[in-house]
């Protein structure tokens, strides 16, 4: 039985959004992380971001807002982390993720520096909340 494992009555309660949630964690930070690190060294090396990078970029918010979004299903569904800051390091993301768009335009002045420091501060964040899973 894994840390997310929730018996009520008996019954494990929703396995498989549970175990999807655990394995997208390392999709999520992993992605993150990389594009992150790609967006700094186009920074330094004072390249303009390629047309992959902009993909890159949206897979890696899109995976982790997946994340997040399977978060949020399971504590609307009862579920519930041994730790409250688990689900706050969650909701800090959301919340990076909408001022985020807000600034886009700001943003693109430097949009290899910006986006990689925005990524790798989402990578932080993921990797806060799953430390605080325990």
């Amino acid at each position: 039985m894994t840390v997310f494992s929730v018996r009520v009555r008996g019954r494990l309660l929703f396995p498989a959004m549970r175990a999807f949630h655990e394995t997208w964690f390392w999709v999520a930070v992993t992605t993150t992380g990389l594009v992150g690190l790609w967006g700094l060294v186009l920074a330094i090396a004072k390249r303009a971001a390629p047309r992959p990078f902009v993909y890159a970029r949206a897979v890696a918010f899109g995976a982790m807002a997946i994340q997040v979004g399977a978060g949020l299903i399971l504590y609307g569904r009862g579920w519930r982390a041994p730790n409250d800051f688990h689900l706050f390091y969650g909701l800090v993301i959301a919340f990076t993720f909408a001022f985020a768009y807000i600034y886009r335009i700001q943003l693109e002045r430097r949009p290899e520096l910006a986006y990689g420091l925005l990524l790798l501060f989402i990578m932080g964040l993921g990797l806060r909340a799953w430390a605080n899973v325990y």
